[in-house]
């Protein structure tokens, strides 16, 4: 479900800024598709980053976050050297999974480019479901 169907966040919504590099545009300059999943991590890690704790620090811990879900709804086309802002929402903690959502639009204009919403999977270190560590899910439960 698209981020402009989201659920209610459990945290203020953390943005991050950056400019389209040449290396993600086709010939014709438009953002390739696959670009915005690419973004959506960006968003997600520096979301997480906010919380206190890195993915790196997470894996070291023996917990992987693995993409189990993705949608993506396109509204325009970025294009090479927009200034983009992705907008990252954390909608659903459960015990071995999260769920964030993420708005993709032009820092400068607001036009939106996608909306978008990944599930993740908490893995253990031979890659099966496993709970959140007790700490961790602290980290991903609203603040009173």
């Amino acid at each position: 479900m698209p981020a402009e169907h989201a659920r209610p966040s459990l945290f203020p919504p953390h943005a991050v800024q950056f400019r389209v590099r040449y290396a993600e545009t086709d010939q014709m300059g438009v953002v390739y598709h696959a670009n915005y999943l690419v973004w959506c991590e960006i968003g997600r890690t520096e979301f997480i980053r906010t919380l206190g704790v890195s993915y790196a620090e997470m894996e070291r811990a023996g917990v992987s976050l693995a993409v189990s879900e993705v949608s993506m709804r396109y509204h325009g086309a970025a294009r090479y050297d927009n200034m983009i802002r992705v907008e990252t929402t954390l909608s659903d903690v459960r015990s071995r999974m999260m769920t964030f959502d993420y708005l993709c639009s032009n820092a400068e204009n607001g036009q939106r480019f996608v909306s978008a919403r990944t599930s993740l999977v908490s893995l253990d270190r031979q890659g099966r479901p496993t709970a959140l560590p007790v700490e961790l899910r602290r980290l991903f439960e609203p603040r009173a």
